[in-house]
């Protein structure tokens, strides 16, 4: 049964009606029972008033103790309860009363009266009993102490203080934890969309956009004959087989198949696609090895030509600031031009140009509509959509930019339905630009290149600039100088190497050039050979430049030089003779007694040679006409001791056809880069007087007699020529390893070579030896022959007097003993040195000191029976040795 002092939670608790009575010190509530027998009960007098309790300070703690629960709502912003009195005074009870509602229920105090003792003490008595716990009671004007918790567990005790597990707070953490998340996915996005933003603005600012025509890709450059038409060969750098051309040079039916293949609103978007870069984005995010998304001409333009293809959102903004940039300032034709020039069309093709080429062999302005569309739809996947590797694929992508052709209003209907797939050319037929590289005029190339370097044209230009590289080479000379090879070396065994070099006399143009027939092999017009007796026009044109005319005589009989005898090749003589008919009868002992009476004598001749175009240095070779060890030339240099190359022979003898005046050789006329600009143009050149005309033409002179005299080699139509053979013995052996013809008519200058790359002894095919009135003769005839069919036959200056002689004088000397053979013809000239063991010389004489010496009369008289000597023996200390030998 309820007591009438129960609280106002235990009135509602049972059902009884709720009232509010004042009291004197404030309201306060009361629900006293009401008693059913009596009928008007008696009113219920208010209770007493309650004194608040006295806080002097915070009340002693007790260890164990935590402080009741209080909901968010009550304590937020507020004094811990104790501070709390105030807020409870309305309601006549203490704050601490309220922690009793988390406390199981007490047993009420005794009262005195109606509300008992404590209630007018102010204060409350608990005891230990009917607590459950410790006394609570306080010490005067101190609030009680709270009970004791910490006896009491889960298994039957009281509750633990706080609101139960599950309650609201743990709904409210819970809550607070999911918009700490929503917050941070929030500021995600934000940072997503604001930061890519802000780079390209940044970018957009910082970055600069080349002007159209400023970008530089690899293409191809051409090296032309002197004709300008005739291609010799290409330069292909890496990626570089293109060849730019203007968009007007494109057919407009190409371009629209190239749109409808990559980009059909390219005059239309803004130079980029925002979808295209957020899928990027998003295969990047999620690792994707594809990533990388659509892109519009503009943006392949740039990857292919600035930013490269790396796989990064950098590279993808830089892509995605510059296209907009450049759709901004450059017109779309000029992109679209650029894009055509650079795209890889597979075949090694780079541009349309190139592709035009490698697919259908034709230019690109002749393509039609079909293969147009063609080469549009292999941009996508070149290899794979070549029609000859995968001719349905091709097929389902040619039909697809037709159609999208007819659906960009670019070709009718009707006729899209009539149209097949054309024809292609194989890939084995295809222009290829090594073609030409790959045969003798590889070697030229090579040539031009390294003339192109010396001129000061950088290698960038000359991968970027699509260079049209016009040269000296003159295709009928050239053309001759190949025949002649390939008539007069076949056959012959096939050990046997040629080179051979034509210069124009006038400009030190080379007008034909032919250095081995493999155009990536070794090139032996560029190396460096002992040229034998043709050194001896050096000594000549050196006494000449000293006063020694051509009458003068020298005796030709042998030489004894410590106790080695030097005497002529099948011990022939003209007894004493002028020094003009010792050079037509190339009488070693004549001559090495010229050399002794030149001022200078070994070194003279070197001078002299140097002054009419064999150079001091060359690349590869280094210091010409010098000992090995850098020492002064001795007397072997008057029979061809010292190396020297094709091209330079044929240049010097060019400066004594053009009466002195040297013209420096050189492959290249002109140089003129895709865009028209003049790189270099080599204009005429006034040359260098080296020697007088009258040394010069006194030396041509000796030398008309020199080809019909070795064999009959005249030249055609009665046109004049001089001209000396050589030929260089290969050690001790009695055998020959150079065999030489140089010689000239006024407009042409031409030096034969027939050697072996391995130095072996030079046998024709009869098995006899090769002189240089053999084969070589036979190929410089030719060659000039056919250079100059056609010409007007022109004749040689007259010279002007030397020491009171102008030209040979009048010489009635016996002819030489000949010997009749029965074999070939090349074995007929016994006008070439051969070569001596190395010997000892007496430092007066200052003759080949620890070199071969060329000692006349070792070759045996009839050369009917084919050497047997090995091969295979060394050279001599001293002898120069043979490129690739």
């Amino acid at each position: 049964m309820s007591s009438p002092y129960d609280s106002p939670r235990d009135d509602r608790d049972n059902g009884r009606p709720q009232g509010r009575h004042a009291g004197p010190d404030g309201p306060g509530d009361s629900y006293p029972p009401r008693d059913p027998g009596r009928q008007n009960p008696p009113p219920r007098q208010p209770p007493p008033p309650r004194q608040q309790p006295r806080y002097d300070g915070p009340p002693p703690r007790d260890p164990g103790f935590r402080p009741p629960y209080q909901p968010p709502e009550t304590r937020r912003g507020q004094q811990p309860p104790r501070f709390e009195e105030a807020r409870y005074a309305d309601r006549g009870r203490s704050a601490y009363d309220d922690r009793t509602s988390y406390l199981p229920p007490i047993a009420a105090p005794p009262r005195s009266g109606a509300y008992g003792q404590a209630g007018q003490a102010g204060g409350r008595s608990m005891s230990a009993g009917q607590a459950g716990g410790r006394s609570m009671s306080a010490g005067p004007g101190l609030p009680p102490e709270p009970p004791d918790h910490s006896s009491y567990d889960s298994s039957g005790g009281e509750p633990p203080d706080g609101p139960p597990a599950g309650g609201k707070a743990t709904k409210t953490k819970k809550k607070s934890k999911w918009k700490v998340v929503r917050r941070t996915l929030y500021a995600l996005i934000a940072l997503g969309l604001i930061v890519p933003i802000l780079a390209f603005m940044v970018a957009y600012v910082v970055e600069d956009v080349p002007r159209p025509g400023d970008i530089k890709t690899n293409q191809v450059a051409t090296v032309y004959a002197s004709d300008g038409s005739s291609v010799l060969g290409t330069v292909v750098p890496p990626e570089g087989n293109r060849t730019d051309v203007t968009i007007d040079q494109i057919p407009v039916h190409v371009r629209d198949a190239v749109l409808s293949a990559e980009d059909r609103d390219f005059y239309t978007n803004p130079g980029f696609s925002v979808s295209g870069f957020a899928r990027a984005a998003r295969d990047n995010v999620l690792g994707k090895d594809t990533a990388g998304g659509g892109s519009t001409i503009t943006q392949q333009y740039v990857k292919n030509a600035l930013v490269g293809s790396e796989r990064s959102l950098t590279r993808k903004m830089r892509e995605l600031v510059i296209s907009s940039k450049m759709a901004r300032q450059w017109t779309k034709d000029d992109i679209l031009a650029a894009y055509l020039n650079t795209i890889y069309f597979g075949r090694g093709a780079y541009g349309i140009a190139a592709a035009s080429d490698a697919y259908f062999g034709k230019p690109v302005d002749q393509l039609s509509i079909e293969e147009g569309a063609v080469l549009a739809a292999i941009i996508q996947q070149p290899s794979g959509l070549d029609p000859e590797n995968n001719l349905p694929g091709a097929t389902e992508r040619w039909n697809y930019v037709l159609d999208g052709m007819v659906t960009m209003g670019k070709l009718d209907q009707s006729q899209r339905s009539a149209m097949q797939y054309p024809a292609w050319v194989p890939s084995t037929q295809a222009t290829s630009s090594d073609a030409a590289d790959a045969g003798p005029n590889g070697l030229i190339k090579n040539q031009v290149l390294r003339e192109i370097s010396e001129s000061g044209i950088s290698e960038q230009d000359l991968n970027t600039a699509g260079l049209q590289i016009t040269t000296t080479i003159d295709p009928k000379a050239q053309q001759a100088a190949i025949d002649a090879v390939n008539s007069n070396m076949e056959g012959e065994p096939a050990e046997l190497r040629t080179a051979s070099v034509s210069v124009d006399p006038r400009t030190g143009a080379v007008k034909s050039y032919y250095g081995g027939a493999d155009g990536a092999g070794f090139d032996f017009a560029n190396a460096g050979l002992q040229t034998g007796s043709s050194f001896k026009v050096m000594a000549l044109a050196a006494a000449l430049d000293q006063g020694i005319p051509l009458s003068k005589t020298f005796d030709s009989s042998p030489v004894t030089v410590n106790g080695i005898e030097i005497t002529n090749v099948e011990g022939s003589s003209c007894g004493t003779c002028t020094i003009a008919e010792a050079l037509k009868r190339s009488l070693n002992t004549s001559f090495y007694r010229l050399e002794l009476a030149l001022n200078g004598g070994p070194q003279a001749i070197a001078d002299m040679a140097h002054k009419l175009g064999i150079p001091e240095d060359v690349p590869g070779i280094g210091k010409t006409l010098v000992e090995p060890d850098g020492g002064p030339p001795n007397n072997g240099i008057v029979l061809g001791q010292y190396q020297s190359r094709v091209l330079d022979m044929a240049s010097a003898y060019a400066t004594l056809a053009n009466s002195g005046t040297y013209h420096a050789p050189h492959f290249v006329q002109k140089v003129v880069a895709a865009d028209g600009t003049v790189l270099l143009d080599r204009g005429a050149d006034a040359g260098t007087q080296e020697v007088s005309p009258a040394v010069a033409d006194n030396v041509t002179s000796a030398m008309k007699p020199i080809a019909g005299y070795s064999n009959g080699h005249n030249l055609a139509g009665g046109r004049q020529s001089a001209a000396k053979t050589g030929t260089a013995q290969l050690g001790d052996t009695g055998e020959n390893k150079d065999a030489w013809m140089v010689g000239y008519t006024p407009s042409l200058s031409t030096a034969v070579w027939v050697g072996t790359e391995q130095g072996l002894p030079l046998e024709n095919s009869y098995g006899g030896p090769i002189y240089g009135s053999g084969i070589p003769s036979d190929i410089w005839k030719d060659t000039v022959d056919g250079a100059l069919e056609g010409t007007p036959n022109e004749q040689f200056p007259n010279p002007a007097p030397i020491a009171g002689q102008a030209g040979v004088p009048t010489y009635s000397a016996p002819a030489p003993a000949t010997t009749t053979r029965s074999a070939p013809p090349s074995t007929e000239a016994p006008v070439v040195p051969t070569f001596e063991p190395p010997v000892v010389v007496p430092s007066q004489v200052e003759i080949f000191p620890g070199i071969t010496i060329p000692v006349p009369g070792l070759a045996p008289a009839e050369p009917a029976e084919p050497s047997t000597a090995e091969p295979a023996e060394p050279a001599a200390p001293g002898a120069a040795p043979v490129p690739g030998g």
